[in-house]
């Protein structure tokens, strides 16, 4: 998944015990999609619905209702500090969109993305039209690949310790021993640059698009080393099998690089057009 952004509800702050309306993407609406999609359900247990425009169902938005209480502007801050919270809903957000996406394409949302009611996220949709269906064309038979390039130099075989010479003290020993096991380190990091051209080369050569995320640190790393590489691909369906098998193999025979490749997902990382361009504002938002 992408990295999550959070949208409180507008100005008209619902009550306490109020539903709000939880979008999860927008879809094409293929045929006989509000069936399966009515057997889903997302964040906080609810049954998915699909809501349509105003003129016609060509677009609709994948949808469920949950309580205000959650997202209003000040309870959602909390929670997203509330790793325990954060999982859940994320877990409930990407399960309804990949269930979705096996049936047709899907422009997914940001997590947390909410509207006062199903007539406000209607509203939203219409306005939207004409970039959502730009974007849903865009990502029609794509899907994303993430690459993550760690390093760990741990692994490597270590310089040689210290040792006591006639010529050299105890100081100039242990400061050729730093030099060494710098040189190690360095040979590792050179190794995962080239590792990190094998995998653009890849990508240039079979992808559609590339977003480079930010690498991730603490817990978010999850695996040993440490996350040098942390980037998505946008890659035809039909170029999938020679994009992944390519890219798994960008570090073989590098000792201390690890490459991870996880996918296909629904298209997170290129839903909405990057950031400073011209319709980066447009319908993301309520």
């Amino acid at each position: 998944m992408g990295t999550s952004h959070a949208t409180a509800v507008g100005k008209d702050v619902p009550a306490m015990s109020d539903l709000v309306t939880y979008v999860y993407a927008v879809a094409r609406n293929a045929d006989a999609l509000a069936e399966p999609t009515a057997a889903l359900k997302g964040v906080a247990d609810a049954p998915v619905h699909l809501v349509a425009g105003t003129h016609d169902d060509a677009l609709v938005f994948v949808a469920s209702h949950v309580p205000a209480q959650d997202f209003q502007e000040d309870a959602l801050k909390r929670h997203l500090e509330d790793l325990d919270w954060l999982e859940a809903v994320a877990r409930a957000h990407h399960g309804v969109i990949e269930a979705v996406a096996t049936r047709t394409t899907v422009l997914p949302m940001r997590l947390a993305t909410v509207y006062l009611d199903d007539n406000r996220a209607r509203d939203v949709l219409d306005g939207g039209r004409a970039l959502f269906s730009e974007r849903l064309a865009r990502l029609a038979e794509h899907v994303e690949w993430g690459v993550k390039i760690y390093v760990e130099p741990s692994v490597t075989p270590d310089a040689p310790g210290p040792t006591p010479t006639a010529d050299l003290t105890p100081g100039r020993a242990y400061l050729r021993h730093r030099r060494q096991q710098q040189s190690v380190r360095d040979s590792v990091y050179r190794a995962a640059q080239q590792a990190a051209e094998r995998v653009e080369a890849a990508g240039r050569k079979h992808a559609a698009d590339h977003a480079r995320h930010r690498v991730q640190q603490g817990v978010l790393a999850g695996g040993a080393g440490e996350n040098v590489v942390n980037d998505a691909y946008l890659v035809p369906r039909d170029r999938c099998e020679e994009f992944r098998a390519e890219v798994t193999h960008a570090a073989d025979g590098v000792q201390g690089v690890r490459v991870e490749v996880t996918g296909p997902w629904a298209p997170y990382s290129f839903a909405m057009p990057p950031a400073g361009s011209s319709d980066a504002e447009e319908g993301a938002c309520p």
